[in-house]
């Protein structure tokens, strides 16, 4: 791996330590993660991917395997260690697939530098609904709620896992994952809060961004996510140049929750991109 050590640790220009994981051979596929999970999230894919696709898989810092560098969890910064990363391993024009904050860190990445990625593949990203008062006052709820996991409250475990378990990985398939998630909720507590208190920030909003997409968007939604919602974010999505959407059972990540039929339209997008097809 280039630029990485033996413990698969990726050390970039900017002098953030990221763990990398790859599986697989063929056209590359970096994998972006939600908040509070790490690589791990993308192995159920590699494998249904078979040897078409090589997923390479990063942490972000602090989440993982990946050290923390104590810098705020901000999807326009993410953005940026993306390009770093592309360039690091010598990527060649990769697909990505970013989840959630991976998402919203994928659109900054491809808006800045469109040529550097074959396509990109969003699952429920955040940043493209209003910003509106009741926005606002979600986005404030949560980071209390979460703030409230930092400070230790007695209650917060079991309203973590009934959070996980109906809001954000509520099918079958997702429940290792969301078991491992749940186990971490008070270490994971104070990451949330910052993470949920940045949503509300300027950096947050990427609706100006997203016209400018000009490479192949796929929006891979699971109809179930009631704070990242498709109905929120349709209008914003409307405006990208080259996009299709495909909406999946779920929560919040249609790879985790319903992973055979997101594999299969992975690879007709990837397909129809890499012969010219897509539309």
């Amino acid at each position: 791996m280039s630029a990485a050590d033996s413990a698969g640790i990726l050390t970039l220009p900017s002098g953030a330590r990221l763990a990398v994981k790859r599986w697989g051979k063929g056209a590359p596929v970096l994998c972006l993660h939600a908040v509070g999970h790490g690589s791990g999230d993308f192995a159920d894919l590699a494998g249904r991917l078979g040897g078409a696709f090589e997923l390479i898989a990063i942490d972000w810092p602090g989440m993982g395997c990946s050290p923390s560098d104590g810098l705020p969890v901000r999807a326009d910064r993410f953005g940026g260690l993306i390009l770093e990363v592309v360039e690091a391993l010598r990527l060649e024009r990769p697909f990505m697939i970013g989840n959630s904050i991976g998402g919203a860190a994928a659109i900054i990445a491809a808006a800045a530098a469109p040529g550097r990625f074959a396509g990109l593949v969003l699952c429920n990203p955040g940043g493209l609904a209003p910003l509106d008062g009741p926005a606002r006052f979600v986005i404030g709820r949560m980071a209390a709620f979460f703030r409230a996991g930092a400070r230790g409250a007695a209650w917060f475990p079991t309203a973590f896992a009934a959070y996980y378990r109906f809001l954000v990985l509520s099918r079958g398939p997702a429940r290792a994952r969301r078991q491992r998630v749940v186990a971490a909720g008070r270490e994971l507590a104070p990451m949330l809060a910052d993470a949920w208190a940045g949503f509300s920030e300027p950096t947050g909003d990427l609706r100006p961004i997203a016209p400018k997409l000009t490479l192949p968007v796929w929006l891979a939604w699971t109809e179930g996510d009631h704070l990242v919602s498709w109905g929120r974010a349709r209008a914003t999505v409307a405006g990208m140049p080259l996009h299709r959407v495909t909406l999946f059972r779920g929560g919040h990540s249609a790879f985790l929750e319903d992973p055979e039929a997101f594999a299969a339209s992975f690879r007709t997008f990837a397909a129809d991109v890499q012969t010219g097809r897509f539309q």
